[in-house]
């Protein structure tokens, strides 16, 4: 029975993380882009959680921190689709850099905080001599990561026009949203050392 379910779970595994690869591509919704990334997650979740529980609260933890800095960027702008992403975000360069490292930062390209999960849940799929399954996710997680890296070259080919009275009026209001993105990039590192020290 317990075999049953884990290769029950492995089939729900590999469908998520197809459905959100394929599904996901050609969405200009910013809304469908999170949303599909998040079931692209839930498949790594779900292979964490099959194999080593602990692994998967560090990834929903994680996630969670770096969906919820995104959300707040495209919150307090009122982004909705990519079209009007960078047009929303051009006046704050720092901003603007912040959130693409957030956007690789999600879609787990190393050195940055969102590679560390999926890091460790390969080890444990390698570990446990499960190539096909870490192949099929690994796939399907680089055509989200396409789509990502689409919305981050759409923002770097334009150019930045920054209008320094509407810039200097609105950069208060974003302080706590830069010191959350600086945290979440030297996290890694600070964890890299944790690892080595224990």
């Amino acid at each position: 029975t317990n075999f049953s379910n884990i290769n029950y779970l492995t089939f729900i595994v590999i469908l998520s993380s197809m459905i959100s690869g394929i599904m996901g591509m050609n969405q200009t919704s910013m809304r469908k882009i999170l949303a599909y990334s998040s079931i692209n997650h839930i498949s790594w979740m779900l292979t964490a959680m099959l194999f080593f529980e602990m692994i998967w609260i560090y990834y929903f933890i994680i996630y969670s921190i770096i969906s919820f800095n995104i959300i707040i960027i495209l919150n307090k702008l009122n982004i909705f689709h990519v079209s009007q992403l960078f047009s929303s975000i051009n006046n704050y360069p720092i901003l603007k850099f912040f959130f693409m490292l957030n956007f690789m930062s999600l879609g787990g390209l190393p050195p940055f905080l969102g590679f560390l999960p999926k890091w460790l849940t390969i080890q444990i799929l390698i570990k446990m001599e499960l190539f096909s399954l870490s192949l099929i996710i690994i796939i399907m997680t680089l055509i989200t990561l396409f789509f990502y890296m689409r919305i981050i070259t759409l923002g770097m080919i334009m150019n930045i026009d920054c209008n320094s009275t509407l810039k200097n009026s609105y950069m208060k209001q974003f302080n706590n949203i830069y010191l959350i993105n600086f945290i979440i990039l030297m996290s890694l590192i600070l964890i890299t050392i944790l690892f080595n020290m224990y």
